[in-house]
């Protein structure tokens, strides 16, 4: 970040290309499980802090200019 705490779009798209790679993780971690419970809880909780992440950063680029 530069001037302050300001984002620029190219710093939102790293960040999205980011987020996308971690949920990418996470499922395929919770397919590699074999069914391991803990694997999976703890891949479910990964996945909704992605969510959350979307939410802050993936859902809003396309409003920016």
């Amino acid at each position: 970040m530069k001037d302050g705490g300001i984002m620029n779009r190219r710093e939102m798209k790293k960040m999205d290309t980011r987020i996308k790679a971690i949920k990418k993780a996470a499922q395929e971690l919770k397919t590699l499980s074999g069914g391991i419970q803990a694997v999976d809880r703890n891949a479910d909780r990964i996945l909704a802090s992605v969510k959350m992440l979307e939410i802050n950063i993936t859902d809003l680029l396309p409003h920016l200019s």
